[in-house]
C-alpha cells in the first residue's frame, strides 16, 4: 500500500510515465483498489523467462481474478453500484489476459515494486511497448470521434442557417408585389440579417474545410501507426511464431499458443473497422455539403489506405494452426486446422465460409505469390478436402478442422539433376472466399502450408525426412518457395541435429561437444579432434544425404537417423542414465578400453550397418598368452531388441562385468532387465526361454556357466568353434576376419573373390579338398 501512496504522488513526467503503464489490457483503478493486496505478492520470485514458473505465474493471477471479485462483491450501496460493475467487468476482462501472463505480471509486479522503474529488458517490454501503442490508437480513435461529432454538429448548424438565409431570400423576392411604403423597411431589414448570415456563412464554410481537413490529417497519423502497429504484429511477432512453428517440425519448442496473437489483431480489426467508420461518415458530411478544398482528394487516399490495411490484416492472420505432416504417404489419412485470427471480430462467423485444400507443386506455390493466374491446377487428388469454418463461442476462435484428409494420388514434375523423388517439395494450398461489414469488403484468402515430401511407401521416409529436416533448418521468412541454401555453416547443422535427436529421444541429453566432433569426422571423412577446425566449414546438402560416406553404401542422414530410430525405439532409458556413448570409433573405443581391467565394456554405434549398437570389451587374447584386446560384438538392430532387450542381453553375458568407466553393471541395467520365468506349468507346457550367448574362447574372471536353458546362438565374436563336421567350404583361418570382430569393405571382398574361385573349381576338387 506504501507504495502505491508513493505512486499517487507523482506529479509531472513521472505521473505521465506511470500513467502510461496502465490502459485496458490492465486498468488503474485494478491498481488502485488492490492495492495493498497487489503490494503483498511475491512478483519478483517470478522468473519471467522461465517457463518452468509459468505455474506459479498463473495461480498469481488466478488470485488476482479472485481478488477483483471478491472486491466487487463487497461494494454496497449506490455509491459502490456502479464500481461493482466496474470491477466485475475488468476481472472479466482480465480472464482474457491470463494466457498473457507475461504482460500482466510484468504491470503488477513493476507497479508493485518500484513505481518510477521503466520497462524491463526482453519479452515484457515487446509486450509493453504493443500494449502502449493500443492505448495510444485507442486515445487517437476516440480524439477523432469528438472531433467528426463536432463537425457533424457545426455542419447540422450550417445548414439550417444555409436553410435561414434561403428562406430570407425568398422574402425579399416577395416583397416584390408590395407596395414601396411598405416594402423599403422591410426589405431594409432582410438585407442586413441576409448580409450578416451570407458573412456568418462563408466564415463557417472556412472553419468547416478547416475542421475537415484537421480531421483527415488526424486520420492520416492514425492510419500510419496503426499500420505501424499492424507491421509489429504480424510480420514480427505472427511471423516469429510461423518459424517457431515450422522448428517444431524438428524437434524445436512448441510454437505457443495463438491466443494472444489473436487478442492483438482483434484489437487492430477493431480499431481499423472504427477508423474506416469514420472516414465513411465524412465522406458522407462531404457529399452532404460539398465545400470546394483538398479535403475530397484527401479522403479517397484515406478511404484506399484504411481498406488496404484492413486487407492486410485479414489475408495475414488466415493462417494454419496445425500443419499437415510434412512426410505424407499417399492413401494414410492426415488432418490440418487453419484459423482466422480476426474472423470472430468482423463477424465472418454470422456466414461461415467454406475452406478448401489443394495440393500443389513448388513452381505452382511460386506462380501463386507472384498472383499468377494457375488456373486452378494442382498437383494431386485429396479426398475429404472441404470444411466449413466453425465459431467457438467459449475461445472466440473461427478455425476449420480437416481430421480426415487423404491424398488419393500425386503428380510429380520433372527432376533437375540428381534429384529423387524424396527431395520434391509441395504444399498444401488452403483458400476460402467471405465478406465483411454487409458485403461491403469480400476477401479470397489463401494460405499455404509448410513444404510436404510426398511418398507411396515407407522406407522413402528417411530420405523425405531429412529433406524436411534441412528445409524447416534453414529456410528463411519471405523466401520465394522454397528455397533454401545448397550449403550451410557446420555448426547450424549441429544445432539442427541436436534439436532433433533431443527431440526423438525425449532426452534432455543432447549431443556434447566430442559428439559433435564425431559427428564432423564422420561427415568430412576428417581426423581432426580440434572443434575449432570445423567451427567455419561448410556442409553441402548432397554431403548430408545425397553422397555415401567413403566405404559405405549409405549417407550421413541415413546413419544418423538410424541411430535416431535405434535409440527412440529401445534404448531412451539408457542412453538417458548415460549408459551409453554411442558416437565413437573403433579406435576410440579401443584406446579408452585398454586403459581398463578386464571386462570392462561400452556401447558404440556401429560405423557399418544403419541403426546398429555394437559392444565392445577388453579381454584377454586366445592366442596370446599375457595379451589383451579389444572385441566387437556383430552390432545388434532394432529387430535384437524386438526380440531380446539390451539390458537383457548384457545380463546374459557373464564375461561383460563393468560398465566404462568403473560401473558393476547390475547397478545401471538390472532395473530394466525382465524377471525370471515363473517354473510354474501351464497347459501342459514349459515356457522356453531365449538367452544370449557368444562362443569365445578367452579367459574370463567370471567362468560360471550360463543356466542350462535354451538359448539363442547370435554374434560369433572373433574366434569361433566350429562345431559342424562337414562343411561345403574349405575352413577359413581367423585372420580372413577382422580381429575386432567386423568385416572391412576391402576383406570381405577379398572373401567374395576366394568364393567365387572356390566355386569354378570342379566338384571332385572341392570334395577331395574338404576331405583333406
Amino acid at each position: 500500500m506504501a507504495l502505491w501512496i508513493q505512486a499517487q504522488q507523482l506529479q509531472g513526467d513521472a505521473l505521465h510515465q506511470m500513467q502510461s503503464l496502465y490502459g485496458q489490457h490492465f486498468p488503474i483503478e485494478v491498481r488502485h483498489y488492490l492495492a495493498q493486496w497487489l503490494e503483498a505478492q511475491p512478483w519478483d520470485a517470478i522468473d519471467l523467462e522461465n517457463q518452468q514458473d509459468e505455474f506459479k505465474a498463473k495461480r498469481l493471477l488466478d488470485g488476482l481474478i479472485q481478488e477483483l471479485q471478491r472486491k466487487a462483491e463487497h461494494q454496497m450501496g449506490e455509491d459502490g453500484f456502479l464500481l461493482k460493475i466496474k470491477l466485475g467487468h475488468y476481472a472479466t476482462q482480465l480472464k482474457v489476459f491470463v494466457e498473457n501472463q507475461f504482460d500482466i505480471l510484468f504491470v503488477c509486479g513493476n507497479q508493485a515494486s518500484s513505481p518510477g522503474s521503466g520497462p524491463v529488458d526482453g519479452t515484457p517490454q515487446r509486450y509493453q511497448q504493443i500494449n502502449q501503442t493500443f492505448e495510444e490508437l485507442r486515445v487517437m480513435t476516440h480524439d477523432t470521434e469528438n472531433d467528426l461529432r463536432k463537425l457533424q454538429h457545426s455542419q447540422e448548424y450550417f445548414i439550417i442557417q444555409y436553410q435561414e438565409s434561403l428562406r430570407i431570400q425568398a422574402q425579399l423576392s416577395s416583397l416584390a408585389s408590395i407596395p414601396p411604403a411598405e416594402r423599403v423597411p422591410r426589405e431594409s431589414g432582410l438585407q442586413s440579417r441576409k448580409s450578416t448570415l451570407e458573412a456568418w456563412l462563408t466564415r463557417e464554410a472556412n472553419t468547416l474545410q478547416k475542421y475537415r481537413q484537421e480531421l483527415a490529417e488526424k486520420h492520416q497519423k492514425t492510419l500510419a501507426l496503426l499500420r505501424k502497429q499492424q507491421t509489429v504484429i504480424v510480420d514480427d511477432e505472427l511471423i516469429q511464431w510461423k518459424r517457431r512453428q515450422q522448428l517444431t517440425g524438428n524437434g524445436g519448442p512448441s510454437e505457443g499458443g495463438l491466443d494472444i496473437l489473436q487478442a492483438w489483431c482483434e484489437k487492430l480489426a477493431d480499431m481499423i473497422w472504427q477508423n474506416r467508420q469514420q472516414i465513411r461518415r465524412v465522406e458522407h458530411l462531404t457529399q452532404q455539403l460539398p465545400i470546394p478544398g483538398p479535403t475530397e482528394e484527401l479522403l479517397t487516399e484515406l478511404n484506399a489506405t484504411v481498406t488496404d490495411i484492413i486487407s492486410a490484416l485479414v489475408t495475414s492472420t488466415f493462417i494454419i494452426e496445425k500443419q499437415p505432416p510434412q512426410v505424407l504417404k499417399t492413401q494414410t489419412k492426415f488432418s490440418a486446422t487453419v484459423r482466422l485470427l480476426v474472423g470472430g471480430k468482423l463477424n465472418v462467423h454470422m456466414n461461415p465460409p467454406q475452406v478448401k485444400a489443394t495440393i500443389v507443386s513448388e513452381q505452382q506455390a511460386k506462380a501463386l505469390l507472384k498472383n499468377e493466374n494457375t488456373r486452378n491446377e494442382s498437383s494431386g487428388e485429396i479426398l475429404n478436402n472441404s470444411c466449413v469454418m466453425e465459431y467457438h463461442q467459449t475461445t472466440g476462435t473461427l478455425s476449420a478442422h480437416f481430421r480426415t484428409m487423404s491424398l488419393k494420388r500425386i503428380k510429380r514434375s520433372d527432376r533437375r539433376g540428381a534429384e529423387s523423388v524424396t527431395e520434391e517439395k509441395f504444399t498444401v494450398l488452403f483458400e476460402s472466399q467471405f465478406s465483411v461489414g454487409g458485403n461491403e469488403l469480400v476477401f479470397h484468402v489463401k494460405t499455404l502450408s509448410l513444404p510436404v515430401v510426398v511418398i507411396v511407401h515407407g522406407s522413402q521416409d528417411n530420405n523425405a525426412t531429412a529433406t524436411v529436416l534441412w528445409d524447416n533448418a534453414f529456410s528463411e521468412p519471405g523466401r520465394v518457395p522454397f528455397v533454401v541454401p545448397d550449403k550451410v555453416l557446420w555448426p547450424q547443422l549441429c544445432e539442427a541435429l541436436n534439436m532433433k535427436y533431443k527431440s526423438e529421444v525425449h532426452s534432455d541429453r543432447g549431443l556434447s561437444e566430442d559428439i559433435l566432433v564425431f559427428l564432423a569426422q564422420k561427415a568430412f571423412s576428417s581426423s581432426s579432434n580440434n572443434p575449432e577446425d570445423y567451427c567455419n566449414m561448410t556442409i553441402t546438402w548432397s554431403q548430408f544425404n545425397r553422397e555415401s560416406l567413403p566405404g559405405r553404401n549409405f549417407t550421413f542422414w541415413q546413419w544418423f537417423d538410424g541411430v535416431i530410430e535405434l535409440m527412440k525405439k529401445h534404448l531412451k532409458s539408457h542412453w538417458n542414465d548415460g549408459a551409453i556413448l554411442g558416437f565413437l570409433n573403433k579406435q576410440q573405443a579401443q584406446d579408452m578400453l585398454m586403459s581398463k581391467p578386464n571386462s570392462t565394456f561400452l556401447l558404440r554405434f556401429s560405423d557399418s550397418e544403419i541403426g546398429g549398437i555394437t559392444i565392445a570389451w577388453v579381454a584377454e587374447n586366445p592366442n596370446k598368452a599375457g595379451e589383451r584386446m579389444v572385441w566387437n560384438l556383430m552390432p545388434f538392430t532394432t529387430k535384437d531388441f524386438s526380440i531380446r532387450s539390451l539390458a537383457d542381453r548384457i545380463s546374459d553375458l557373464n564375461h561383460l562385468l563393468f560398465l566404462y568407466p568403473n560401473q558393476p553393471k547390475e547397478e545401471v541395467f538390472s532395473r530394466y532387465c525382465t524377471p525370471p520365468n515363473s517354473k510354474a506349468v501351464g497347459d501342459g507346457y514349459v515356457k522356453p526361454e531365449i538367452k544370449q550367448v557368444v562362443k569365445v574362447e578367452f579367459s574370463s574372471p567370471n567362468p560360471e556357466p550360463s543356466p542350462g536353458n535354451s538359448f539363442m546362438e547370435h554374434a560369433a565374436s572373433p574366434t569361433v568353434n566350429q562345431h559342424h563336421n562337414f562343411t561345403i567350404y574349405p575352413s577359413m583361418n581367423d585372420s580372413m576376419l577382422d580381429t575386432e570382430g567386423e568385416f572391412d569393405l576391402e576383406e570381405t571382398m577379398d572373401m567374395a573373390r576366394q568364393v567365387e574361385e572356390f566355386l569354378r573349381q570342379p566338384m571332385e576338387t572341392q570334395w577331395s579338398g574338404q576331405q583333406s
